[in-house]
């Protein structure tokens, strides 16, 4: 799968259509940094006219797993990925277009470098933001991911 933004985006379409149709897409991604924005409409909302908790999940955790896939197709090795648990915060009603940016892709890695060298799978936690329109924090997630040698 390639970097480009553009066929992570198609990727949603074929692999994840919930996340396409709830409008999940992937603004901006490197090494180190993933930008993922998800706009609040009728399909994607809660009871209280903002954006529902799992639609908001979609987004952030895409922020973290573009980056996890990146870097093990970077490694040439067969290594699974698995978020193994996480957690979430809400501070405001997400309406309006919500950006969620992740900044900790150099935590995957020493990850699959220690998972490559002791063939152990190995577990750390990715932290994505989102803002809305404003700059204002609606959410916070984090994910658990796992990362291990395919046999």
């Amino acid at each position: 799968m390639s970097k480009e933004t553009s066929k992570y985006n198609a990727f949603t379409f074929f692999k994840l259509p919930a996340a396409w149709w709830c409008g999940v897409r992937l603004k901006y991604i490197d090494e180190q940094k993933a930008v993922v924005t998800i706009k609040h409409k009728w399909f994607n909302q809660n009871p209280f006219k903002s954006m529902f908790w799992a639609a908001q999940g979609m987004a952030a955790e895409f922020s973290t797993g573009t980056m996890v896939i990146n870097q093990i197709r970077d490694s040439g090795r067969k290594i699974s990925m698995l978020v193994a648990s996480n957690k979430a915060t809400f501070s405001k009603k997400a309406t309006g277009r919500i950006t969620f940016t992740c900044e900790d892709g150099h935590l995957i890695k020493d990850a699959i470098d220690k998972t490559v060298a002791n063939g152990e799978g190995q577990t750390f936690w990715m932290k994505s933001i989102g803002v809305n329109e404003d700059g204002v924090v609606v959410s916070t997630f984090e994910f658990e991911w796992t990362v291990k040698l395919k046999k």
